[in-house]
């Protein structure tokens, strides 16, 4: 049968399928004035060219959807319409442009105290006060005898006992790659001590070792030497 949605000459058929699971079911035919024939709306479209706008065109009737057709030329009219246009970057960002770092400002400047990456996690500060009535033992479930410090050692911190003094120390000198030596003011951190405490060193007020010192600790440790000696002898 002739079609009328398509120019004189076009003549369009339907075909029944007689068998399988789609028995019933038509398919949709064109043919061109020449005898071509078209089996979908793309193919149709690539014959026809510029000849017909297809938008509007249902392939299965036939026919042009008029509503259909009133939508595309209102989209059409709206795509042309230079008031409702988008601006178009015209410059061109794709290239690559020479940059000039300009470092004398000194908002210019980068922060060297600002640190990207993985942080370190906060540090408690009188953490040892936590260990107050933890005592080691030893084999025999008795105390160790509990260790004195030497006079010009003192402790800098509210309510720090020996104990905790020893343990702050402990874990410096296990810890820490820096020389320790103590806190610096023992003045201010009396003051403030959670503003002025300097957490990379013990609760301790500020002491330097002197060659003094370390000969008499070489002297001590000399001295246990000798007696670890003499009781090993003893008991071979």
């Amino acid at each position: 049968m002739d079609c009328v949605g398509l120019p004189s000459g076009w003549k369009r058929e339907e075909v029944v399928r007689k068998s399988g699971l789609s028995a019933g079911k038509t398919d949709v035919y064109y043919y061109s004035p020449d005898g071509k024939k078209i089996r979908s709306k793309p193919q149709l479209a690539r014959h026809l060219g510029d000849v017909i706008d297809l938008s509007a065109f249902d392939f299965r009737t036939g026919r042009i959807i008029h509503s259909a057709l009133r939508k595309s030329k209102r989209s059409k009219g709206m795509r042309h319409d230079s008031s409702l246009a988008l601006p178009i970057r015209q410059t061109a960002s794709i290239f690559k442009q020479p940059v000039t770092v300009i470092r004398t400002r000194p908002e210019s400047r980068p922060k060297t105290d600002l640190k990207h990456g993985p942080q370190e996690q906060p540090k408690q500060l009188f953490w040892e006060k936590r260990l107050r009535g933890v005592q080691p033992r030893d084999v025999n479930d008795d105390p160790f005898v509990a260790l004195e410090l030497p006079l010009n050692m003192q402790g800098v911190g509210p309510d720090l006992t020996t104990e905790n003094i020893l343990q702050s120390i402990a874990a410096a000198l296990h810890v820490s790659n820096i020389p320790v030596t103590g806190q610096n003011s023992s003045k201010s951190i009396q003051k403030n001590p959670g503003v002025n405490m300097d957490a990379n060193q013990p609760k301790m007020q500020y002491m330097m070792v002197s060659d003094t010192d370390v000969k008499r600790q070489e002297y001590k440790v000399v001295e246990a030497r000798k007696k670890l000696q003499d009781a090993l002898v003893g008991v071979s």
